[in-house]
């Protein structure tokens, strides 16, 4: 309890993203290998047009509050709901590259945003 007084903002937000993900029966990003395919779930942090290869590749950061994983869906510009701050769900093959987890075209769920406070 004293430490929920004492954390941060971003501590106690960590920490609500992470119960998320135990609620949810997802893989927290932080625990994800190379080569294993998981569900993962959290927030956007940014959203990116990235060409990789010639082709265009829309990336985008997700957080969960143990780690970061980058999110890359090959040939695509755009997605509708894919934007920074949204709540998703990702579930595909996480490969580790250098030292950034990413996973290419995932299946995703959007998740609506603040469903706590119904």
């Amino acid at each position: 309890m004293l430490h929920r007084l004492l954390a941060t903002e971003e501590e106690q937000d960590a920490a609500e993203l992470q119960e998320e993900t135990g609620r949810l029966g997802a893989t927290l990003i932080a625990a994800c290998g190379d080569r294993q395919r998981t569900r993962v779930v959290g927030v956007l942090r940014t959203v990116t047009l990235r060409p990789r290869g010639g082709a265009p590749a829309l990336e985008a950061e997700l957080y969960d509050g143990s780690g970061v994983i980058d999110l890359v869906w090959l040939g695509r510009r755009k997605i509708v709901g894919i934007e920074p701050g949204r709540a998703l769900q990702a579930e595909g093959l996480v490969s580790v590259q250098g030292d950034r987890k990413v996973m290419f075209n995932p299946r995703y769920e959007l998740r609506p945003a603040g469903e706590d406070d119904d």
